[in-house]
């Protein structure tokens, strides 16, 4: 972790406008814990890739066909990386009422943090400045899926765990990051 602070305070140290940084990773690598452990440390604003889940009338059969279609990627970019750099506000999806929630507004601060699968799609281009990726073994993985919700462990298995492996596979993510950590313990984080 140590590398990655001085990366970090390195980019922050020559930054005219605020420093992006990415946390790619599967499900339960880690992604969230990592993300609050960096907004602590630089009082960063993070932003969840899962404020940006389809609304229900977008996910046809298509679009969940599409490799990384699983997400909002159209509004993530039109709300949050055409705006990086100002002040802004975006709307996160609401997975109870299903619907978009208020607007949430971002203080300035010189680290955003944008965690989540799918935050390193292409279709949003070379937006980040320092690109992470998480990885765990598929046992903890499924270990720590299985106590975030069990009611939902089957489809994260069968059907979102997939789709996770297809994007990371077509788009590379875990190569083209800057650091890959391994987040099988917790202590590593």
């Amino acid at each position: 972790m140590n590398e990655i602070f001085q990366k970090i305070e390195a980019l922050l140290s020559v930054a005219s406008k605020p420093t992006i940084l990415t946390i790619e990773g599967g499900a339960a690598s880690g992604k969230t814990s990592l993300a609050d452990l960096l907004k602590s440390k630089y009082g960063a604003e993070v932003i969840h890739m899962d404020d940006f889940f389809l609304r229900p009338e977008q996910r046809t059969a298509e679009r969940l066909s599409e490799v990384g279609g699983n997400i909002d990627y159209e509004r993530f970019k039109e709300e949050v990386v055409n705006h990086l750099g100002t002040s802004f506000s975006y709307r996160p999806y609401d997975c109870v009422s299903e619907q978009l929630s208020e607007p949430r507004g971002l203080r300035q601060s010189k680290l955003i943090i944008v965690e989540g699968v799918y935050s390193m799609h292409p279709y949003f281009g070379n937006y980040s400045d320092l690109k992470i990726f998480l990885s765990c073994s598929s046992t903890e993985q499924k270990r720590r899926l299985m106590q975030r919700n069990a009611r939902l462990y089957p489809r994260f298995v069968d059907e979102w765990l997939p789709m996770e492996a297809s994007y990371f596979e077509k788009f590379k993510t875990k190569s083209m990051s800057d650091f890959i950590l391994d987040a099988s313990k917790k202590e590593s984080l």
